[in-house]
């Protein structure tokens, strides 16, 4: 790249294809997979909660551990990260094809089953998304540019989303599965076609086997940046993993009105990437970040008004907060690639900050998943209910909850990261 700003439509294609898949496999073992054995197979909300809180946290330990592989892979050479990609992807879809096709259907023999194969499907999502990413931060380049990067990998990943929840829930996991190993060894060629890291970040990735495992942990902007991260991440984690509850019982709501309601919210988000983009070059990324976390929260709060018959307004909800998730995906990964620059580490310890970066949004998710659902059934709410304080809880899990949420991440963003930056203006 001669500018750094250049990052070409085709360019964007090569590198950002593999979001898809990644994207692709992602929802429905976090939306899908627990609705699936919870209603079809009588798979109890605790016990399944409890496997899924126990296989993301063993999940996100290692990820660290990963990122630091993949350090070690960049400096052997682009080559060796490729192949380790191409591994990671077979058993990616080894995995996911196991868990959508057990060979058994009684609860517990269902979450034995489960459990084993998550770990390892959560494990070759882990190496091939970290790989991807460290590639991607790489790049190098000014805010625009990194946010461009992260626009196209996370812009793609959406559509992946899209397909996910419309495919999975009209035509069957057959189908889903036939897409997914698709898109699996597409993505992967696309990738192998894509912008390489310049020639200074690969001869500084030689540097990373000398780069302790807890060096991004030392950087006081990345933790900072990092407990924002987390805190806004839990804050969407708990609605993505109780919206079918919550459009089935509260709305009592159609298929057709889930897969048009998911379907909708990642369209918008998808959609709203140039308009996000925008903001970075009038606002900044760090500003941006903040305007689109005040519009989730405002329409969560109007969510939680909605009841039975209310699903023609839900599909509002679902397309604002679908473009409040654009600034989710695309601007804070632009702003850890910035902070990799400015503590002089690109090219030699990406890995290791997009190890712990996933082992945030790991433990975001197992923490939504497991504890959201065992509280639910702890306080009364079981799929299905009608009860109307059971159905009260529902819609405080669901919309208040990440509302306060939310709102603590944006005041910690700001006074991290905004504030400082107005006495001295930062790359963010």
């Amino acid at each position: 790249m001669t500018s750094r700003s250049a990052f070409s439509t085709q360019d964007g294609w090569r590198y950002g294809l593999l979001g898809l898949p990644l994207a692709f496999c992602a929802l429905p073992l976090y939306v899908l997979m627990p609705n699936l054995y919870a209603r079809q197979w009588g798979v109890s909300l605790a016990a399944l909660g409890a496997v899924l809180l126990a296989a993301r946290l063993l999940d996100a330990v290692l990820d660290p551990w990963l990122g630091r592989i993949c350090d070690r892979l960049f400096a052997r050479s682009i080559g060796a990260v490729l192949a380790f990609g191409a591994a990671a992807a077979v058993l990616l879809g080894l995995g996911f094809s196991a868990i959508f096709l057990p060979p058994v259907q009684t609860p517990d023999a269902l979450l034995a089953w489960a459990g084993g194969w998550l770990v390892l499907t959560y494990l070759a999502y882990s190496a091939l998304a970290v790989a991807h990413q460290s590639w991607g931060a790489m790049l190098g380049g000014d805010a625009l540019k990194r946010s461009r990067v992260v626009a196209w990998r996370e812009g793609l990943g959406l559509v992946g989303v899209v397909l996910a929840s419309v495919v999975g829930n009209l035509f069957g996991v057959s189908l889903m599965l036939t897409l997914l190993w698709l898109a699996l060894g597409l993505g992967w060629w696309a990738w192998s076609k894509a912008p390489r890291p310049t020639r200074s970040a690969q001869k500084d990735a030689v540097v990373a086997t000398r780069v302790s495992l807890w060096h991004p942990l030392q950087q006081s902007p990345f933790r900072r940046l990092l407990a924002v991260f987390m805190l806004n991440g839990i804050a969407s984690a708990i609605p993505a993993t109780l919206v079918l509850f919550f459009v089935q019982d509260r709305l009592q709501g159609s298929e057709a009105l889930q897969s048009a309601a998911l379907g909708l919210y990642f369209v918008c988000a998808a959609l709203s990437m140039p308009l996000w983009l925008r903001a970075v070059a009038r606002l900044g990324l760090a500003r941006s970040w903040a305007v689109g976390m005040g519009l989730s929260v405002l329409v969560f709060l109007w969510a939680s008004q909605l009841g039975a018959g209310d699903g023609t307004l839900f599909l509002i909800v679902c397309a604002l907060s679908g473009a409040a998730l654009g600034s989710d995906l695309a601007l804070p990964g632009a702003m850890l690639a910035g902070l990799i620059d400015d503590a002089g580490d690109r090219g030699r310890a990406d890995g290791a900050y997009f190890g712990w970066w996933n082992f945030a949004t790991k433990l975001n998710l197992a923490l939504a998943a497991g504890l959201a659902l065992p509280l639910l059934g702890w306080l009364g709410y079981a799929p299905g209910t009608r009860d109307a304080q059971a159905l009260q809880v529902l819609t405080v899990a669901y919309c208040l909850l990440p509302c306060v949420l939310k709102t603590g991440a944006a005041a910690l963003l700001y006074f991290s990261f905004i504030q400082p930056s107005a006495a001295q203006p930062l790359t963010l």
